[in-house]
């Protein structure tokens, strides 16, 4: 993870902290709307109301704000395949990923579209994480879906698949939510959307999944 370098100097005050998260918070705003290409250490400047010597304390380089907020991304983002549990019931386990999916959507739409855009650029910041650790935990949770199949408590599917499907129907309603919410109409493009996203997609993939006689 990328550190701070006020962070390398002296152990940080509560004024620096704020300042850090003032910084990372403004750049999320600029990186998700312009991609890190697109995005300048002046324009995190101006979004986190600082001067570029001021911001550039706490952070070297655009880079380094860029990674440190891609590490707190690929951390939360994962965090509810992590406890995808091998011993739970696999309609329960496999409904509430989607649940904690679109809700990581709702909560965090400029987290996902930071990643989307990293992703469509090549992924050149975080290919190592993306071969490694990632791919450590995919595979993981695949022999979990293959043991379940096995066990005839789900139909037998691509468990790599079935994952990429789920990652890519709830994180289309974070990074597409200006045309979702244009296609609903203003009496449906409310929070509510989400529920009813998540009912539909609970039926789609548990129908998917189910055993049939």
């Amino acid at each position: 993870m990328a550190i701070p370098r006020a962070a390398k100097t002296q152990r940080r005050t509560r004024i620096q902290e704020e300042k850090e998260e003032r910084i990372l918070e403004a750049a999320l705003d600029v990186f998700s709307v312009n991609g890190f290409r697109g995005s300048t250490i002046d324009q995190i400047a101006e979004a986190a109301g600082m001067s570029k010597p001021n911001l550039l304390y706490y952070f070297r380089t655009k880079e380094a704000i860029h990674r440190q907020l891609i590490d707190r991304v690929l951390t939360t983002w994962l965090e509810p395949l992590r406890v995808f549990d091998a011993a739970g019931d696999p309609e329960s386990e496999i409904r509430s990923y989607i649940r904690r999916k679109l809700e990581m959507a709702r909560d965090f739409p400029r987290e996902s579209r930071l990643f989307a855009n990293e992703i469509l650029q090549g992924a050149p910041r975080i290919e190592d994480e993306l071969k490694g650790p990632l791919k450590e935990l995919v595979d993981e949770k695949a022999e979990v879906i293959r043991t379940w199949a096995r066990a005839g408590k789900i139909a037998r599917c691509d468990p790599y698949h079935l994952i990429f499907s789920i990652w890519s129907t709830t994180q289309h309603y974070a990074d597409f939510d200006v045309q979702v919410r244009a296609v609903l109409g203003q009496a449906h493009s409310g929070d509510g959307r989400f529920e009813d996203a998540a009912r539909f997609l609970e039926q789609l993939f548990m129908n998917g999944l189910r055993v049939r006689a």
